[in-house]
């Protein structure tokens, strides 16, 4: 707990930390890598570049600080930071070194200004965050490891099947090595993989494209031309390969109401989609299932969607809008997701699912906000680093 006059100097300081807080996280990494190499295999490479990681970094700086008097909102968004960092498997050993780099950043950035007495404040703050992540992180790991088909650390799984989705997407399926049970997750989650590439050891994490089965999971990838994992997942693996996964984290899973579930998605965002929809449907929810591809080439899922429907014909209705369609296609709709479709189908009281580029769920958020959803009932998960959704309320 910080003391009274630690808290005075974050009050005093706060305004000029969040200032500069963006140049302070575009230094701390290149400062941490290089003092710490050893680290940077935790981090994806185009997240840097991007500035989606600093950007990520700066707004949990600047959040913390504002809501560490708001139990329930930090809790909230402590619970997202403890998935990602789960699914990367990070340990309290890593806490020291981010707190070293991140202060030495701080003390370049804003100078002569960091006295001592600043110096200790934000040291304290820090330390106060991390031991909150600290405790979260260990609770998580050690009630994963205790259900039926959980572990410690990473397990080895084995590709048993390995079969194209579209022209752009593949399923693997997963089964462990060791032929244990496999623990459940929740549908919209996602899972951490460990993996060696050229040497050189790199963590991703995929959504789980599959409902629990306690026998295997299943992950659905996007090749992206300049994806290195990606392009290793499907140029260079193959049925009856092996890889290392760590636990299933994610906060993008159903609630608990019997409203009607609407579904957006675009490209390989509609990976979590399919379980969540199978969730509700058995739940008895109705589900408006609406998605976004270039064309019916590059559109996943579609077969399994049809099945999905003949099954639940009264509850699931699916959308499919096609910006670029070919002659032989047939989407619902041509052209792209805008206010006016989504009000022509979206049902009352819906609680509604996004994923996509981070363009297209900002569109999203803000025409559902214009539509009246109210922000509990919007809820989004993003790929890479979170970030903020501008017209969030």
């Amino acid at each position: 707990m910080l003391t009274s006059a630690q808290e005075s100097v974050i009050a005093a300081t706060t305004p000029v930390v969040a200032e500069h807080i963006e140049a302070i996280a575009q230094r701390f990494y290149p400062l941490m890598f290089a003092r710490y190499p050893e680290v940077k295999t935790l981090f994806n490479a185009t997240h840097q570049h991007t500035g989606g990681q600093p950007r990520a970094l700066a707004g949990a700086v600047v959040g913390y600080v504002q809501l560490r008097h708001t139990p329930q909102r930090l809790d909230e968004v402590l619970g997202i930071i403890v998935d990602k960092h789960v699914s990367l498997g990070i340990r309290p050993e890593h806490y020291p070194i981010v707190g070293e780099c991140l202060m030495a950043a701080i003390g370049e950035v804003l100078g002569d200004a960091v006295t001592d007495e600043v110096a200790d404040a934000w040291g304290a703050l820090y330390e106060e965050l991390a031991g909150l992540l600290i405790e979260k992180e260990a609770r998580r790991y050690r009630d994963f490891a205790a259900q039926p088909g959980g572990w410690e650390g990473t397990r080895t799984f084995r590709i048993v099947a390995k079969r194209p989705e579209s022209a752009v997407i593949t399923s693997f399926v997963l089964a462990p090595v060791d032929g244990g049970p496999v623990a459940a997750h929740r549908p919209g989650q996602y899972i951490g993989f460990k993996l060696t590439i050229d040497g050189e050891t790199v963590h991703r994490h995929y959504s789980l494209s599959a409902s629990p089965d306690r026998e295997t999971y299943r992950v659905s990838i996007k090749r992206e031309e300049g994806g290195k994992v990606s392009r290793h997942f499907h140029d260079r693996l193959a049925e009856g390969d092996t890889l290392e996964l760590l636990p299933p984290a994610g906060h993008l899973t159903l609630d608990e109401g019997t409203s009607p579930v609407m579904l957006i998605s675009a490209g390989v965002g509609q990976t979590p989609m399919v379980p969540l929809a199978r969730q509700a449907l058995a739940a008895g929810r109705r589900v408006v299932y609406l998605h976004a591809a270039r064309d019916g080439a590059v559109h996943a899922f579609a077969d399994e969607l049809a099945r999905l429907e003949a099954d639940y014909p009264a509850l699931l209705e699916v959308i499919t809008v096609y910006s670029q369609p070919r002659a032989e296609d047939a989407p619902t709709h041509g052209g792209h997701v805008d206010a006016n479709l989504l009000s022509r189908y979206l049902p009352r009281d819906a609680q509604c699912y996004l994923v996509g580029p981070a363009g297209f769920m900002r569109n999203m958020e803000a025409a559902l906000s214009a539509l009246g959803v109210a922000a509990s009932r919007r809820h989004h998960e993003f790929f890479g680093p979170a970030e903020p959704l501008d017209s969030a309320a």
